[in-house]
């Protein structure tokens, strides 16, 4: 629900920060790859508790999600690879934190954990299905036109997931709570976004 404003608010700050990568030969896909493995580190820092610095590595991690996009714009070197990249990766950095969670106290945290991998395998096959499709149909997307791939929203999007595992982090004495609430609603998001996308690829919008 909030993708569609928060994303450019930070597109002008994430530029500033990639000019200079950009000067120095930095790739997109380096910048992806680092994130990536600075985010998945939050899973032994889950599992042994460490939850202050798990929470700055979900952020570092978040950062470079957004950089290497700008970058990629900046330079010109906006790809398919690119993008498939960045999405697989995120989609096992998010599998990942939650895992961390369920490490951390198996039996308190365990059912809430593997509730919300359930709801995550809906939301994602959901979206990447779609984009499939869509990318099939040459459906227009004119909310996120720098997506790499379509865009399907939903109740539970890049921003609200990322809201959630900060409160996590922030709370996790109650992470089985928490867990279990944001479940329901990537459930609702699958949800909306099988009913939808059917009838949108029933009756595609051509350009």
């Amino acid at each position: 629900m909030l993708d569609r404003w928060t994303m450019p608010l930070t597109h002008r700050p994430l530029k500033c920060i990639a000019r200079p990568l950009q000067q120095v030969g930095i790739t997109p896909d380096q910048v992806t790859l680092t994130a990536f493995l600075i985010g998945i580190s939050a899973l032994p820092l889950l599992a042994f508790e460490q939850y202050g610095l798990a929470l700055l590595v979900i952020v570092l991690n978040r950062l470079g999600d957004g950089l290497d996009g700008a970058l990629a714009r900046l330079s010109g070197r906006t790809s398919d690879a690119g993008g498939f990249l960045d999405i697989g990766l995120d989609f096992v950095f998010y599998a990942a934190v939650v895992l961390g969670f369920a490490l951390a106290n198996p039996a308190q945290n365990a059912l809430a954990a593997a509730l919300l991998l359930f709801a995550f395998i809906g939301t994602g096959t959901s979206f990447l299905a779609f984009a499939i499709a869509a990318k099939q149909q040459a459906i227009e997307r004119p909310h996120f036109p720098n997506k790499a791939f379509y865009y399907l929203e939903g109740l539970t999007e890049g921003t609200e997931t990322i809201m959630a595992l900060v409160v996590f982090c922030l709370f996790p004495a109650y992470f089985a709570n928490l867990a279990t609430l944001f479940a329901i609603a990537c459930l609702i998001t699958t949800a909306t976004r099988l009913w939808g996308g059917y009838w949108t690829l029933r009756r595609p919008e051509k350009p």
